[in-house]
């Protein structure tokens, strides 16, 4: 069966497009926004170049972001450059806002890499880097303030190769250099140089195309230098994208716009979408498209495949939603490990806002949106506190209530320590479903896997389907804290269906009593969200600053020294690290510099004081019961 299903894809004709979707990432403060306004002057698609610090750039249309002067939504903007049509689209840099960030990265043909010649590689970089890696983005590296008179070009490139890789290429460097940086990152491109001493630009966009070549070029954006000649890097290094025509398409961010209309953002990716088209498995039609630039949009009839648009009159899509021909996406890597309770003003109906807040969890999967009935608290879960911000300046805008935030706990997670087996059996009268599966631990951060190792002969393709279908759209929670379960393989064993009395919903049922089952019976493994940090503080305080890391019950290399500082690397649970910020800037007097970002999950440090003080009683938790159900007299 598959072997046709590929041979038909092989077949389909294929279209070129000339269209370029190209994203900007970087490190908070690395002039991303500031890039993005010089590619714009440049290509005359704006007049002026606007300024981050006068709150004026052309992508930075919401109040906050020109109040802040940081990005918080991704923005896109369209412009000609040489023959190609570039699609940019700006992602946020601080690390609060970094999901936003991901779920573009689900679109991207490229990426430019910001970095700035002050900071050099920072530790989000290496962050950003990893999930370019993640979604196999070809990449290109830009390294902004040049301008600046501490900007050392041979040093900076030292450290890309060091930190990013050795496959980082000066592009503008001397010929021979770039040829020979060239032909090590490439066989085809190594024997060619050595046959010809030349390497064709269709091996370089190749070498590009398959990341084993990263082009990196040097400028300040602010003064519009090296704009031009990074530009026309992209236009001659990227390959022209090949598309089938069959519709298909990657649904990666939603939005209102001012009058309250759902925007659907997403990228076409195969054939063409019209207007009043209704597409497979979406309600609603395709009312508008409309392409943005900045807060302004041109409305149009029609988008071919490799361009991405704003669609109203969809209901129901979601982030990293494939139609059509399109797959869905995997889960994201970045999630918020905070949890806030949220404090309502007086008179105000819970319900309406739990609505409310459902309605902007559309926008921003990762709120997590729940209501604690037995507390009858609404929790959200964000990344920092500049998000708490810009949700209560959300909510205030959209409904006109001012909601405020009780501290932030700690998101658990929870895994099992070895496989086991969980059955779940659901035969009330009339009804009937059967289901065996294995719970097996994973790879940390491998996140939830499912899968079937059952016999047709035993339970119907259509059945099987159904069993994981159930399996993907809940979030099981663990037996220890109740937290959500994470870094487990989960393989239908067997199951039994009955000819007459068997219905869809029976099969859910004994799905998640099987899984639950499994849970209770197995020995759970409580995870928290673990800081990966970098310190840089004088070498006399470095013995303060290992104390401060084995008290949070961390782990760290070094102390390494860099440009007469103390360098300590590693990594501490988050619940310990929260506020060390200020503790660490006051005791270095402000001549430290910390900066943290999200490792992932590992074995909490604390586990026995964490389950008691959250008190979870699995026994009481009707909702998730690993009871089966029998007919009785029947």
């Amino acid at each position: 069966m598959e072997n046709t299903s590929d041979n038909r894809q092989e077949n389909q004709a294929l279209t070129l497009s000339k269209n370029i979707s190209m994203g900007l990432l970087a490190h908070v403060d690395a002039g991303k926004t500031t890039l993005s306004e010089g590619m714009l002057y440049l290509s005359g698609r704006i007049r002026d170049m606007g300024r981050v610090d006068h709150g004026s750039a052309f992508l930075d249309t919401y109040g906050l972001e020109r109040e802040r002067g940081i990005t918080i939504f991704s923005k896109q903007a369209v412009f000609a450059w040489k023959d190609r049509d570039i699609t940019l689209l700006d992602t946020p840099g601080h690390a609060d806002f970094s999901a936003e960030m991901e779920r573009v990265l689900q679109v991207l043909d490229c990426a430019v890499l910001v970095i700035s010649a002050a900071d050099g590689v920072q530790s989000h970089t290496v962050t950003l880097w990893r999930l370019l890696r993640r979604y196999e983005i070809p990449t290109f590296i830009f390294v902004n303030k040049m301008d600046r008179e501490d900007a050392d070009r041979e040093r900076l490139m030292e450290e890309l190769r060091k930190k990013l890789g050795e496959s980082c290429v000066d592009m503008e460097a001397a010929p021979e250099e770039r040829l020979e940086s060239l032909a090590v990152c490439d066989e085809r491109m190594l024997e060619e140089y050595l046959e010809s001493g030349e390497i064709r630009r269709e091996l370089i966009r190749r070498g590009v195309s398959e990341r084993k070549v990263f082009p990196c070029w040097f400028g300040s954006a602010l003064k519009a230098t090296g704009i031009e000649k990074l530009l026309d890097g992209i236009t001659e290094y990227m390959e022209e994208k090949r598309y089938p025509d069959q519709f298909g398409a990657k649904v990666y961010k939603i939005a209102r716009d001012d009058q309250g209309n759902r925007l659907t953002y997403l990228k076409v990716t195969g054939g063409r979408l019209n207007v009043k088209e209704t597409l497979d498995g979406v309600e609603g039609k395709v009312n508008q498209i409309r392409i943005y630039s900045g807060a302004k949009y041109e409305m149009v009839s029609q988008v071919e495949a490799g361009r991405v648009c704003a669609v109203t009159g969809l209901e129901g899509t979601y982030p990293g939603q494939g139609i059509g021909g399109e797959s869905a996406s995997a889960l994201p890597v970045l999630e918020p490990v905070l949890t806030y309770c949220v404090e309502l003003p007086d008179g105000c109906d819970a319900h309406v806002m739990l609505k409310n807040l459902r309605q902007l969890e559309e926008e921003e999967p990762e709120l997590h949106v729940v209501w604690e009935d037995r507390l009858s608290e609404i929790h959200v879960q964000l990344m920092g506190e500049v998000q708490t911000e810009v949700l209560q300046r959300l909510v205030k805008e959209r409904f006109g209530v001012l909601i405020e935030f009780g501290e932030g706990n700690i998101v658990y997670k929870e895994t099992i320590a070895s496989p086991v087996e969980g059955v779940g059996h659901f035969e009330p009268l009339r009804h009937y479903a059967e289901v065996h599966l294995l719970l097996e631990p994973g790879e940390r951060g491998s996140g939830m896997q499912f899968a079937s190792d059952c016999s047709e002969d035993i339970l119907d393709r259509n059945w099987q389907r159904l069993i994981l279908t159930h399996l993907e759209e809940k979030e099981h929670k663990g037996a220890l804290t109740g937290s959500a379960v994470t870094d487990m393989k989960i393989t239908l064993l067997t199951g039994r269906a009955h000819q007459k009395h068997t219905e869809g919903g029976d099969f859910r049922q004994a799905t998640y009593r099987a899984v639950r089952q499994g849970l209770r019976k197995a020995e759970g493994v409580l995870l928290e969200p673990y800081y990966e940090f970098r310190l840089e503080l004088p070498l006399e305080l470095v013995g303060r600053a290992m104390t401060d890391i084995q008290r949070m019950n961390g782990e760290f290399k070094g102390p390494e020294t860099e440009n007469n500082l103390a360098v300590l690397t590693g990594q501490a649970p988050v619940s310990e690290m929260r506020g060390y910020q200020k503790e660490f800037t006051a005791y270095t007097g402000g001549y430290g510099r910390m900066s943290c970002v999200l490792k992932g999950y590992g074995l909490c440090h604390n586990p026995v004081e964490v389950i008691e003080r959250i008190g979870y009683q699995a026994d009481e938790d009707v909702e998730n019961t690993a009871d089966s159900v029998f007919c009785a007299h029947g």
